[in-house]
């Protein structure tokens, strides 16, 4: 377990190659480099995992303290690495299924301007996320936090000759800057309340210091919680997301299911011990979690593109995580996690197998017909898809999915339970919308299937993965999360797992009716004046982005033009004005004439004389 350093030194050693190499090595080298780095960081984690399981430590925690990082009047961080159950799932899900992404990577982004530039952003985007889940304190934390910010801006605007591109990486840098402003800030109560910002001595000092309910540690969590919503996209940050969609395939899937979008899950279960002290913000996290993915559920239902559609499952899948949280099924809650980063990072590298094949193109119903010429590409739809819908049995998805639910009744949250349910059906209805359109009936376009091992392998083993055979691997998370309330289980739950399994096959048969044939009924839904309506509503994810814009972007632009001459430069700019003014009418007194000079000391010494006698 010593090595474990080298999990986040390999990825950096690769950034700082590629990026010192600036574009003037091959591709493969470059390949060789950013695909290798990341691959013996996995290995190294695979080796630590290892040893942490066959030799646990004493206490289930192993700490490895690298460096001091500074020490200021007693506040003295340091840059060390905590691994328990919970940072152990983490590495095994950011370096394994990062590797895959890398792997498919190489293939999809061949002759691509900025090969090499790509993967140093990218290797760079798995070393901060590393720094993130291993950090023992939320200062090393926030590092991290702030490392993966950087990479997402820079690789959803890798395209960044194109202006919509350079604008979703803006939006995507700003919106997420706002929760990490909030994150800031409830570091600072914490730190200013209990003089420490370690995560394990928060967790003791907190319920010392303040009793359930504080109000200070009510704006703590709450400031956390910002930070989280931002970072994870839930409601009401949530609008970043789906524009983030201009990056490269590969980034998407990173973003969605190896990195970033799951740091807002891991900091309130890694806090866990602060959101117990205040019941009202973990019942928040719950809500948010239930409202944001009923809401991207009903946006994904009439997306055309085919990663939109993907990203809003995606949205939906951690406002699950949200909701679990919400519930306290904190283990279920990593569980759902460490599956939806396998079936979530499968749906999009073969999202990006299909539009790859079909040239770019990347509106569904430009498709059609493609199971045929793209066999492991449509394998890779019905099982990730069965996955994401939570088909009963067969599925990884099924059962993280189904344990949260009935964690959500056990606790007596059946209104969470009831958004979890349709948000469970709508699941079932665009995924498979999205499958049956793109891939059955008329082809409209010619399509040609990938090859090579970096291109097969990564999805056949995330089609592994995203089976039962997932569910398999079980997070070592004992002692580390406080058991749930609905651990036991009983006949309530296995009646709740039939609910959920027969929801999620009516989903899928109400799809196969609604969109595979002529699709008459949903021609006619469509035209009809309420789903013209509906499906402007939610195309637009709910009119978010139009709100936004009205409430702070247009203001924001009004203040600038109103302020475009900047009235308080003009101020400011008085004083050497008057200097000036001063200068030119003392230096016109500069004549050269004796006369003048004579009579000015003349008239200055009657001035002199004429205040020392009034005085």
């Amino acid at each position: 377990m010593n090595l474990l350093f080298l999990t986040f030194v390999f990825p950096l050693l690769g950034w700082l190659l590629l990026s010192f190499s600036r574009g003037r090595i091959s591709e493969n080298l470059a390949a060789l480099i950013g695909v290798g780095s990341v691959g013996l960081s996995a290995l190294t984690a695979a080796w630590v995992i290892l040893q942490f399981n066959i030799n646990p430590p004493a206490d289930g925690v192993f700490t490895q303290v690298l460096w001091q990082w500074m020490d200021v009047d007693g506040f003295a961080p340091s840059f060390t690495l905590y691994l328990d159950g919970l940072s152990v799932t983490m590495l095994g899900v950011v370096t394994g299924v990062g590797f895959l992404i890398h792997l498919f990577a190489s293939w999809y982004m061949r002759g691509e301007e900025g090969y090499s530039r790509f993967f140093s952003y990218t290797n760079l985007f798995i070393a901060s996320m590393l720094f993130l889940v291993l950090g023992d304190n939320l200062l090393f934390l926030y590092f991290g936090w702030e490392g993966v910010g950087l990479c997402s801006y820079l690789l959803i605007g890798f395209y960044y000759k194109h202006t919509a591109n350079g604008n979703a990486a803006l939006k995507a840098f700003i919106v997420t800057r706002i929760g990490d402003v909030f994150m800031a800030i409830g570091l600072f109560i914490l730190f200013q309340h209990l003089g420490t910002l370690n995560i394990q001595e928060l967790m003791v000092l907190a319920p010392q210091k303040y009793v359930a309910g504080d109000t200070w540690l009510w704006l703590a969590t709450l400031m956390l919680l910002g930070g989280a919503v931002g970072k994870s996209a839930q409601l009401p940050l949530q609008t970043w997301l789906a524009d983030a969609m201009a990056g490269p395939t590969p980034v998407s899937a990173l973003i969605h299911a190896a990195t970033m979008v799951t740091a807002g899950v891991y900091l309130i279960a890694r806090t866990h011990g602060l959101f117990l002290l205040t019941p009202d913000i973990l019942e928040l996290v719950g809500i948010v979690g239930g409202v944001t993915l009923v809401m991207a559920g009903f946006a994904a239902l009439v997306q055309t593109d085919i990663k939109r559609i993907l990203a809003y499952s995606t949205m939906s899948q951690i406002g699950y995580m949200f909701l679990a949280l919400g519930v306290g099924a904190w283990d279920a809650a990593i569980f759902h996690l460490m599956t939806h980063a396998f079936f979530k990072a499968l749906l999009f590298l073969a999202s990006g197998a299909v539009i790859n094949a079909c040239h770019h193109e990347q509106n569904i119903f430009k498709m059609g017909g493609l199971w045929k010429k793209l066999p492991l590409a449509y394998a890779s739809f019905i099982v990730g898809g069965s996955a994401l819908a939570a088909l009963p049995l067969i599925t990884a998805g099924f059962y993280s999915k189904d344990e949260i639910l009935w964690e959500a009744l056990a606790s007596g949250h059946s209104y969470l339970l009831y958004a979890g349910l349709v948000g469970a059906f709508l699941t079932s209805i665009y995924t498979f919308r999205l499958i049956f359109i793109a891939f059955h009936g008329e082809a409209k376009t010619e399509a040609h299937a990938g090859h090579g091992i970096a291109h097969s392998l990564p999805l056949m083993v995330l089609i592994v993965l995203s089976t039962f055979i997932g569910a398999l691997i079980t997070p070592p998370l004992a002692g580390v999360l406080p058991e749930s309330v609905g651990h036991a289980g009983g006949e309530a739950q296995h009646g709740l797992e039939i609910t959920s399994g027969v929801i999620a096959i009516a989903g899928i048969l109400l799809a196969a009716m609604l969109f595979l044939g002529k699709r008459k009924v949903v021609s006619s839904i469509a035209h009809s004046p309420v789903g013209r309506f509906l499906s402007a509503w939610w195309f637009a994810a709910w009119g978010f982005d139009w709100l936004y814009d009205k409430l702070f972007v247009q203001p924001y632009l009004l203040i600038t033009h109103l302020l475009r001459r900047d009235p308080f430069d003009r101020i400011i700019g008085l004083v050497p004005r008057f200097v000036r003014v001063c200068n030119v009418l003392l230096a016109s007194t500069v004549t050269g004439k004796l006369r003048w000079y004579a009579m000015s000391i003349a008239g200055g010494a009657v001035l002199v004389l004429a205040l020392l006698l009034l005085n």
